[in-house]
């Protein structure tokens, strides 16, 4: 195995690759810093300039651009509460705390260096766990995946910040919201008053109005107060040891929890991301001070999000299922060049996986590097002005949710989606849980009735499987915990 890597690494530092990871980082970070866009759309549109390209050097740039692309939605993120991808809406809520207290590059350098610890270790763990963890999470039946969805949903509840009572508000709409469109299993419309919603609410213009345009409504409120000024840079290369030496434990624990999410198909970045910022609150000795600017609610979120890229190529190579949808893409780019994802390909093809393993370690370096080279442009847009932000940013949305499907429904989305996310915002309603829910909304409903269908009703399923049982079990912990940290809360509060 290492023989092979030293080879893929040898090709992969020749001219031609490093200068595809190179383009491929800064269309990435571009790309991700545009809310509605992101790394799925630009593969796709990319996909036919990789034609005449050798396979290896095809594969290596479309996934720096992945990985810089899954951290250049923190970027708008910290600066301007506006989530490039969804992988970044939790960094969001201490990156932008931070930076409205002057302290944008602190947040920025946070950021960059936990995403690139987070890929690297996560790019080793799919060096050595490719083909065992890709195997595990094959086995994942119906019922496994409606714990896992319950299980999400239970942690969601904590991630409101804003007491129980409005964390169940929050996901008890995500549900709802994940019903719209067509049965799953009957195939009979629910909630869709038009054939627009017969495949559901677009993920994609619902978080781009939830999040972006709501913040550019709340901008524009805020027209007349002074914007913060960023806090000073030092050198652009250089960041205080002695806080990562304080951060590691949280940045090591939220890489390996992004490397399992994104293992398991259909889970993803996102899933990983707010899992991995729950768990920091949870760990946490101050679990108020998140959503106030902890810097540990930034490396959590970061490092989870960018480990769950590499996780997500774990069962693409090694069993052709990929584990989420950028790798579905990056699957028809390899098959495009005759190349097909699965067990065979480290028997036929041992170049293309190997050249992946090496790409990441390799692009890390280079993806941080690049990242903290343009952190002082980043950090003044901070200064625009912000009625002019926050014109900016409604009108990115609007095009963003436009190029989606190059059609004007999205942008209805968005534009809706806007309005409840003020609205929301307004009430104190957490976005985060709501969020979640939604995204696993489908994955809660379809598999439970799927594993009810394959036991002819029979409720007891969900006891018959080993893995089931542990995902229930981690629910009923989680329950636990949340009782007794509002138990303890309460002693607080009356002694």
């Amino acid at each position: 195995m290492f023989e092979q890597l030293a080879l893929a690494a040898g090709h992969v530092l020749q001219l031609g690759p490093l200068l595809a990871i190179l383009i491929g980082t800064v269309i990435g970070y571009a790309i991700g810093a545009m809310p509605g866009v992101g790394p799925l759309l630009t593969i796709a549109l990319l996909i036919p300039f990789t034609y005449g390209m050798d396979p290896s050097t095809a594969v290596v740039g479309l996934i720096a651009l992945y990985v810089a692309a899954e951290y250049g939605g923190a970027i708008t993120a910290i600066l301007l509460n506006t989530p490039g991808e969804a992988a970044a809406v939790a960094t969001s809520w201490d990156g932008y705390p931070m930076a409205r207290k002057g302290e944008a590059a602190k947040a920025l350098h946070i950021s960059m260096i936990a995403s690139g610890i987070g890929a690297l270790i996560s790019a080793v763990l799919l060096i050595f766990t490719a083909v065992p963890l890709a195997e595990l999470a094959v086995q994942f039946g119906p019922s496994e995946y409606f714990a896992l969805a319950l299980l999400g949903l239970t942690l969601a509840v904590g991630l409101g910040r804003a007491g129980a009572a409005r964390g169940i508000i929050a996901v008890t709409l995500g549900l709802l919201l994940a019903t719209v469109g067509v049965d799953p299993i009957s195939g009979v419309p629910r909630f869709s008053p038009t054939p627009g919603l017969y495949d559901g609410i677009p993920l994609v213009a619902a978080l781009t109005g939830l999040y972006a345009l709501s913040e550019a409504l709340l901008l524009a409120e805020e027209a007349r107060r002074p914007a913060p000024r960023p806090a000073p840079f030092g050198s652009l290369l250089h960041f205080p040891l002695s806080l990562y030496r304080g951060l590691m434990g949280t940045i090591l624990r939220s890489s390996v929890i992004g490397f399992v999410v994104g293992v398991i198909p259909g889970a993803g970045a996102v899933i990983a991301s707010l899992v991995a910022y729950n768990e920091a609150v949870r760990t946490s000795p101050e679990p108020a001070s998140f959503g106030k600017g902890n810097p540990h609610g930034v490396a959590a979120a970061e490092a989870a999000n960018n480990a769950a890229v590499p996780g997500a190529l774990a069962p693409l190579l090694a069993l052709g299922i990929p584990g989420s949808s950028t790798a579905a893409v990056l699957a028809g780019a390899l098959m495009i060049q005759g190349i097909q994802p699965g067990p065979l390909l480290f028997a036929k093809h041992p170049e293309i996986p190997y050249a992946v393993f090496a790409s990441l370690i390799i692009s890390v370096p280079i993806m941080v590097i690049t990242g903290l080279a343009g952190a002082r442009l980043w950090a003044r847009v901070i200064e625009v002005p912000k009625p002019l932000l926050a014109a900016g940013i409604a009108v990115t949305c609007l095009v963003g949710a436009y190029s989606t499907t190059n059609d004007a429904y999205p942008v209805y989305v968005t534009l809706a989606f806007g309005l409840i996310g003020w609205g929301l915002r307004k009430w104190g309603i957490p976005l985060g849980p709501l969020v979640l829910a939604f995204v696993l909304g489908d994955m809660l409903e379809i598999n439970f009735r799927r594993a009810l269908m394959v036991a002819q009703g029979d409720l007891s399923i969900y006891l018959h499987r080993p893995i089931t049982l542990v995902l229930l079990a981690l629910v009923v912990v989680s329950l636990g915990l949340a009782l007794a940290r509002r138990h303890r809360a309460k002693a607080a509060l009356a002694d």
